[in-house]
């Protein structure tokens, strides 16, 4: 029996996450739900986005599915007790260095992009994010009274981007790795004619792409990267890039295929334990009103049935049933067009259920 630790979090998230709970249990495999309070409901209840409770959880579990923390109303909060905070803790605390983001156009959804159907009909793309370093983890930080510069005497704020080669080294096996079940080309971006962090980036990559002769590397610099997603986005393969530049390129690459609610995400630690999430927000704007789209989420736990359970043939169940009802022509709000059925949340996690047959 494999554990696993069930956050719904805030906004959409309980409600997302219930469908994706149905969906796993009318697959009848051995496993054990726990849920504990993550987010702004973990704050409301202990004063914490992340409690000791819900990361020990996490911590024993096998895998962890996260549904989606965050509200407007806490952005007058000091930082370290924002709903966002509980995600990067559990990235820190788990280990968790590899965040695999697939992008992926289906058939029937092409139509539903913000670019041409010629241009993204069969896109395929896997965004492989580092998660651990960079700028969002680097020290020093904080805010201060400037000493020098252009102002000297006024507030300034700052944030530390480093890596080390050891994070780009594992990073960078990653992505070869996964190239060879798929296209065998990996497209590196950094910002190596500006910042000696994507200099040191480049220069790893280059070295571990020695081990895998049979993959092509393609260097980009992020400026390109981001519009060649929107150019010709087909051409990529496995893009593999760093925390910052990979938080805001995968989330381009979202709305390439029609709607963020399609897009699970994969954050993996050494070993394959993961926290699967869906690439969306918590969007407490529409939260309780059944209309957020439950696929991602879905799929995200089709991931982790795939890469931290070995289950690949229940993986397989879960996606050829979300094609099955894509097929069927429902459609929540977000990808809905003229002549397809809009349905909520709690319809759509139902036909994905029948369509497991």
């Amino acid at each position: 029996m494999k554990k696993i630790a069930v956050l719904a979090g805030d906004g959409i998230g309980p409600e997302i996450m219930a469908q994706a709970l149905a969906v796993l249990r009318a697959l009848d495999l051995p496993l054990a739900f726990e849920e504990a309070l993550v987010g702004g409901a973990a704050y409301e209840a202990h004063g914490h986005p992340l409690p000791e409770a819900t990361l020990a959880l996490a911590q024993s579990a096998d895998a962890v599915l996260f549904g989606a923390v965050g509200d407007w109303k806490y952005d007058v909060l000091e930082r370290r007790l924002r709903p966002e905070q509980a995600i990067l803790g559990l990235r820190k605390a788990l280990g968790l260095f590899a965040n695999l983001r697939p992008a992926l156009c289906y058939e029937q959804l092409v139509h539903a992009s913000s670019l041409k159907p010629e241009l993204v009909a069969g896109l395929d793309i896997l965004i492989i994010r580092e998660l651990t370093g960079d700028i969002y983890f680097g020290q020093p930080r904080g805010r201060r009274t400037a000493t020098d510069g252009h102002f000297p005497g006024t507030e300034e704020a700052f944030d530390t981007m480093r890596y080390s080669r050891p994070e780009i080294e594992r990073i960078a096996h990653v992505a070869f790795q996964a190239a060879r079940q798929r296209g065998r080309h990996v497209t590196s971006v950094d910002k190596n004619n500006v910042l000696e962090t994507s200099q040191l980036w480049k220069d790893v990559v280059v070295e571990v792409h020695k081990e895998y002769p049979d993959v092509t590397l393609e260097h980009m610099l992020v400026d390109n990267a981001a519009m060649q997603l929107v150019k010709a986005p087909r051409k990529f393969d496995v893009l593999v890039t760093g925390n910052l530049f990979g938080d805001i390129l995968s989330d381009e690459a979202a709305m390439l295929t029609g709607s963020i609610g399609m897009l699970p995400s994969a954050s993996l630690d050494a070993n394959n334990k993961g926290l699967y999430e869906p690439s969306h927000g918590s969007a407490p704007d529409i939260a309780g009103q059944d209309m957020a789209n439950p696929l991602a989420t879905i799929l995200s736990a089709a991931m982790m049935l795939r890469y931290s359970l070995d289950l690949a043939p229940a993986a397989q169940r879960i996606e050829a049933a979300v094609q099955k009802v894509l097929e069927q022509g429902l459609r929540t709000a977000d990808i809905w067009s003229e002549g397809c059925q809009k349905v909520g949340t709690r319809a759509m996690g139902e036909a994905v259920v029948r369509a497991l047959g």
